[in-house]
C-alpha cells in the first residue's frame, strides 16, 4: 500500500519536464509498435508471395517433364532420370521434396508418403499452398493440378527457414533503427522540452530568491507566450499585491494624520471640563466633546470610504451636494478655535446655491484639509492677523473652490514636490504640526472626486492659494 501511494505521489509529484515527455513518448511507441506489427506483417506477406512463387516455378518445371509412356495412349511417366530431378529441385539451404500423383490417388513418382487435403480433388488446374509436416519438417507445399496428357497433381514442398531467416533480417534491419530513432527523438525531445522550460525554471528561481519586501517587476527573459503570459500574470499579482499594502500604509498615514487633531481636542475639551466645578461649564464641555467625537467619527468614515476607493478602485457614490452649505459648515465648525488663535476666518460667494454632482464625505474631507492646512501654515511672518478665506466662484469650465490666506506661501521650486506624501514646506519643516500627508490627501481626494486641484502663490505676493475646480452640474 505504501508502495502504490509512493507511485501516487510521483505521478502527482512529477515535474512538468518528464509529464510532457510522458506525454509524447507513450504515443510515439504505440505508433511505433502498431507501425512494427502492421510492417511486419507486409513483409511476411510478400516473403511469402515471392517464396510461394519460386515453389510454384518449381512445380511448373516438375509437371512439364511429365509426359505419357513411350508407345502408349495412356499412363504417365517422367522424362527425367532421378538425378535429373534432384538437380531440378537443389536447394542449398532449404529441404525439398517433391510427389506425382494420378487422378485416383496414386503415386507415379516422388517421395511416399508427401500429400496434402487438396490432392485427388477434382479441381482442373486449381492451385493451392498450405503448410504440412513432412518427415518432421514444418514444409510449406503447393499442389498443381494439371490435365493434360491426362489428369495429374504435383506436390512440390520445401522446409520454411530461408523466409524465416530472411523475415528476421528484415524486422531486424527495420526495428532495430527505429528503436534507435525513438531513443533520439527521446533525447531529442528531452533536451527541447528542457530549454523551453528554463525560462520557468528561472521564473521560480527568481520568486524563491526574492525578499517578501521586493515587489517591482520581475524580469524573465520568456521564448514562448505562455511563459510571458505567466510572467504577465505573476506581475501583475505583484502590482496588486503593492498597490494593497501601499493602501494600507496610506490609510494609516490618513488615519494618523487626520484624527491626530479631533482626538487632541477630545483630550482638551475632557481636560478642560475635568477642570471645572460649574455644571453648566461641565455640561458644555461635554457637548463639545460629543460634537467632536462625532467629526471624528465622520472623518473615520471618510478614510475608510478612501481606503476602499484605492484599494478596490471602486466608483464612488455620487449625489447632488449644496457645496456653499459644505463650506457654511466648515467655517461655523471652526469659528471658535479661529476666535481663539484671533484669526481672521471667512467665505466669500456661498450666498446663494452652489451645487455639484459628487461624494459629500470626500468634498467635505477636502476642504477639512484645506482649511486645516491653511489654519496651521498660513500665518504672516508679520505681525499682520492671519487671514484665511474660502471663496466660491462658478465660470464657464465649472465650479472653484479657492482656499487662500496671507501667509509666506510657498517657494515655487517647491510647488509640485509639496503635494507628495510626507513632504513638508520650508516653514513647516520640523514643527510638530503635521506629518506632510494633508495636500496629498486632497490630491487624492480631487482624483477620485474628478476634480482639478493646484496650488499658487496670490499675485500680491504674499499668501498661498489652493484651487479646486469641479465639474458643473
Amino acid at each position: 500500500m505504501s508502495r502504490l501511494q509512493d507511485l501516487v505521489d510521483f505521478e502527482v509529484k512529477s515535474s512538468l519536464k518528464y509529464r510532457l515527455l510522458r506525454h509524447v513518448l507513450w504515443p510515439l511507441g504505440v505508433v511505433w509498435l502498431l507501425g512494427t506489427v502492421l510492417s511486419a506483417g507486409i513483409a511476411n506477406y510478400f516473403v511469402q508471395q515471392a517464396f510461394d512463387r519460386s515453389l510454384l516455378d518449381d512445380a511448373y518445371m516438375v509437371a512439364n517433364h511429365v509426359k505419357l509412356k513411350a508407345g502408349q495412349s495412356t499412363g504417365l511417366d517422367v522424362n527425367m532420370t532421378p538425378a535429373e530431378l534432384q538437380s531440378l529441385l537443389f536447394d542449398q539451404s532449404e529441404v525439398v521434396a517433391f510427389a506425382l500423383f494420378r487422378e485416383d490417388g496414386s503415386l507415379i513418382a516422388g517421395h511416399p508418403g508427401l500429400t496434402t487435403p487438396s490432392v485427388g480433388q477434382k479441381n482442373a488446374n486449381a492451385i493451392e499452398f498450405e503448410n504440412i509436416v513432412f518427415q518432421g519438417n514444418n514444409m510449406r507445399a503447393v499442389v498443381l493440378q494439371q490435365t493434360q496428357p491426362e489428369i495429374f497433381s504435383v506436390v512440390v514442398a520445401q522446409t520454411a527457414m530461408s523466409r524465416t531467416r530472411l523475415l528476421e533480417k528484415l524486422f531486424a534491419y527495420s526495428v532495430i533503427p527505429e528503436v534507435l530513432l525513438l531513443i533520439l527523438i527521446g533525447a531529442w525531445l528531452r533536451w527541447v522540452i528542457g530549454q523551453d522550460l528554463k525560462p520557468l525554471a528561472e521564473l521560480m528561481r527568481v520568486v524563491e530568491t526574492r525578499d517578501g519586501s521586493d515587489l517591482s517587476p520581475m524580469r524573465v527573459k520568456a521564448n514562448t507566450i505562455d511563459i510571458q503570459n505567466l510572467n504577465d500574470v505573476v506581475n501583475a499579482l505583484l502590482q496588486r499585491i503593492e498597490a494593497g499594502l501601499n493602501a494600507q500604509k496610506e490609510f494609516t498615514g490618513n488615519v494618523a494624520h487626520e484624527l491626530r487633531t479631533p482626538l487632541a481636542g477630545i483630550r482638551a475639551l475632557a481636560e478642560y471640563g475635568l477642570q471645572s466645578s460649574q455644571p453648566e461649564q461641565l455640561q458644555s464641555q461635554l457637548l463639545k466633546i460629543r460634537d467632536s467625537s462625532i467629526r471624528a467619527s465622520h472623518l473615520t468614515d471618510q478614510l475608510l470610504a478612501l481606503a476602499i476607493a484605492n484599494e478596490a478602485g471602486i466608483e464612488m457614490k455620487t449625489e447632488p451636494v449644496a457645496l456653499d452649505e459644505v463650506i457654511a459648515s466648515a467655517i461655523l465648525q471652526r469659528s471658535a478655535q479661529a476666535n481663539d488663535q484671533k484669526m481672521d476666518l471667512g467665505a466669500m460667494g456661498v450666498e446663494s446655491a452652489c451645487v455639484i454632482v459628487a461624494n459629500k464625505a470626500l468634498v467635505e474631507g477636502l476642504l477639512s484639509n484645506l482649511l486645516d492646512n491653511a489654519m496651521r501654515y498660513g500665518k504672516p511672518l508679520n505681525s499682520a492677523i492671519q487671514e484665511v478665506t474660502v471663496a466660491l466662484q462658478t465660470h464657464a469650465e465649472g465650479v472653484e473652490m479657492v482656499v487662500l490666506d496671507n501667509g509666506p506661501g510657498i517657494p515655487l521650486e517647491d510647488i509640485h514636490n509639496i503635494l507628495q506624501r510626507g513632504v513638508q514646506g520650508a516653514n513647516a519643516s520640523g514643527s510638530n504640526l503635521g506629518m506632510g500627508l494633508g495636500l496629498s490627501i486632497v490630491t487624492r481626494y480631487a482624483e477620485l472626486l474628478g476634480a482639478q486641484f493646484w496650488l499658487k502663490n496670490a499675485e500680491t505676493g504674499q499668501g498661498l492659494e489652493a484651487h479646486v475646480l469641479f465639474k458643473r452640474l
